[in-house]
């Protein structure tokens, strides 16, 4: 259990810079990116699993939580603009 969860917090840390990158952002810190890495990976993880995309290997693990940061930075650049 313990070994998962810190396995879920590098996705979610990779993710996260992942989703820095792709979106253009700005942010350079390793903690603000980790944050939002795993904030999309649940995202990500939870509408994968509501349209049936959702999957029980790593790498569709690391694609739905890249793709949720970058819907959790776009959400965040709508609201704070």
């Amino acid at each position: 259990m313990l070994l998962r969860l810190l396995a879920s917090l590098v996705i979610g840390a990779l993710s996260g810079a992942a989703a820095n990158k792709i979106m253009n952002g700005n942010s350079k810190g390793f903690f603000q990116n980790a944050f939002l890495g795993i904030i999309g990976g649940l995202v990500g993880g939870f509408l994968g699993d509501l349209i049936g995309i959702g999957g029980e290997g790593w790498l569709s693990s690391i694609l739905l939580a890249i793709a949720g940061s970058c819907l959790v930075v776009w959400l965040a650049r709508k609201i704070v603009k």
